[in-house]
């Protein structure tokens, strides 16, 4: 396959069941995967990154009817700890 605009042939997005099961988590291990989470990502996404410092792209799916106040706190644990 072709390569355009800088994208990795074969780039892949890891996801993942939270523990508490009622979430997809999606992230992203380098530039190219973390490009594809931006690309294909929601305005409802949730977005953890760890601030100034080199670290995995992680969004948090949340349902149509939930805000950020909704999420629990072992899956904001699981989000952070894929960051790094």
């Amino acid at each position: 396959l072709p390569c355009f605009s800088g994208h990795k042939p074969g780039a892949m997005v890891f996801y993942f069941k939270s523990r508490c099961g009622n979430y997809t988590i999606y992230m992203g291990k380098d530039q190219y995967e973390n490009d594809e989470l931006i690309k294909y990502g929601l305005d409802t996404d949730v977005w953890f990154h760890v601030d100034d410092l080199s670290s995995a792209h992680v969004y948090l799916r949340l349902k149509p009817y939930e805000t950020m106040d909704d999420i629990k706190d072992d899956c904001l644990l699981d989000c952070a700890t894929l960051c790094k």
